[in-house]
């Protein structure tokens, strides 16, 4: 597993050590880290802080020449609202931890010009599966269900 995905894991596991889902995302950028996030959804009471908009918010103002030469690595698939981020800023490749316990919409996302690779890593599915098995009702709030 390369640096970037493992940056997204020690993500995922602060958010949960927090409270929070277990959900992580780097923002890669000429081989360096320029984001990093969580869901922070439970700690900040809000409405839109998932891992990718929780990066993408700590790396700040890019210009569009930057956002078209980044990589977005993320331990779940991205939702609607996070897969149109990356369709917005022009990202042109996401990496996805594991799809297993959620699927964003890695077609249409694909069809719109996103190269999207989806590792399928255990330690993403088990670490997901557990929260999901332990909190469900908040997993559910997550995910608009």
């Amino acid at each position: 597993m390369d640096a970037f995905m493992q940056a997204a894991i020690e993500e995922a596991k602060q958010g949960l050590a927090e409270g929070g889902i277990p959900i992580g995302s780097v923002l890669v950028l000429d081989g360096q880290i320029v984001g990093r996030g969580h869901n922070r959804r439970v700690q900040k009471g809000s409405a839109i802080l998932h891992a990718e908009m929780d990066c993408l918010e700590n790396a700040g103002r890019l210009s569009a020449a930057d956002y078209k030469r980044s990589i977005l690595y993320s331990t779940l698939s991205p939702c609607d609202m996070c897969s149109g981020t990356a369709l917005l800023y022009g990202i042109p490749k996401v990496i996805v931890g594991e799809s297993k316990t959620f699927q964003g919409p890695e077609e249409y996302v694909r069809s719109r010009g996103i190269e999207l690779s989806i590792l399928n890593l255990p330690e993403c599915i088990e670490l997901m599966e557990a929260f999901i098995a332990s909190k469900p009702e908040l997993w559910n709030e997550d995910i608009g269900e």
